[in-house]
């Protein structure tokens, strides 16, 4: 399978010319053959992630959005264009039973770059680059084509003051994996399965910033 588009994803700025999470001749291979044994474990269990994560939850935290919180809410086109979006992440969950079992970000700026004028992959397809603007915690990488309604997530994360990201699969500790579903009219979510800390699933929603 080719990939279609790529996407730096929820990341901190990284200065021009920083290294990719993926070495550039991975880009245009199926996922399946990039991500590591653990991630395709974790992405095979994403709905097992979902029933599990929202069995902890209050049904009073998640009632005002149902179809941000709708494991099989994933409409067609799941990968958003270019522009600027605020991004809020939502923890659901608690892994060995320590800690909240639901917390909430506020909003933080974000924007998808990329397209003309953009890197390019293997294919000559266009690098699109989603990027947060502020945080300590700063997950970046690619998005490979999936279906007609799934983009796949890999990547690693960026922390505090660090400069570059890591390759993906260096660190399984950093290794992040995910799904990109579009869940309404300009509406976006990355759902990550089995996060390495704190909560059973996190998702990430993105809207545009205007």
């Amino acid at each position: 399978m080719t990939l279609a588009t790529c996407v730096s994803a929820i990341a901190g700025i990284v200065p021009a010319g920083a290294a990719p999470v993926l070495d550039r001749q991975d880009r245009d291979t199926d996922w399946r053959r990039v991500a590591t044994v653990a991630d395709r474990g974790r992405l095979r269990g994403w709905r097992g992630a979902w029933v599990d994560a929202l069995a902890q939850v209050d049904p009073r935290e998640i009632r005002q959005e149902p179809v941000l919180f709708d494991p099989d809410r994933s409409l067609v086109d799941p990968l958003p264009p270019t522009g600027s979006y605020r991004c809020r992440t939502f923890k659901l969950g608690s892994r060995a039973g320590i800690g909240p079992t639901f917390m909430a970000s506020g909003w933080f700026a974000c924007r998808i770059g990329g397209g003309d004028g953009g890197d390019v992959d293997g294919g000559g397809n266009s690098v699109v680059s989603l990027t947060k603007l502020d945080g300590s915690q700063r997950p970046v990488g690619t998005i490979f084509a999936d279906t007609n309604a799934r983009a796949i997530f890999l990547g690693t994360m960026e922390l505090g003051d660090e400069k570059r990201p890591m390759r993906y699969g260096r660190d399984a500790t950093r290794d992040m994996a995910g799904l990109i579903e579009r869940i309404g009219t300009k509406r976006w979510r990355v759902v990550l399965p089995y996060p390495k800390f704190e909560s059973v699933l996190d998702v990430v929603e993105l809207v545009p910033a205007d």
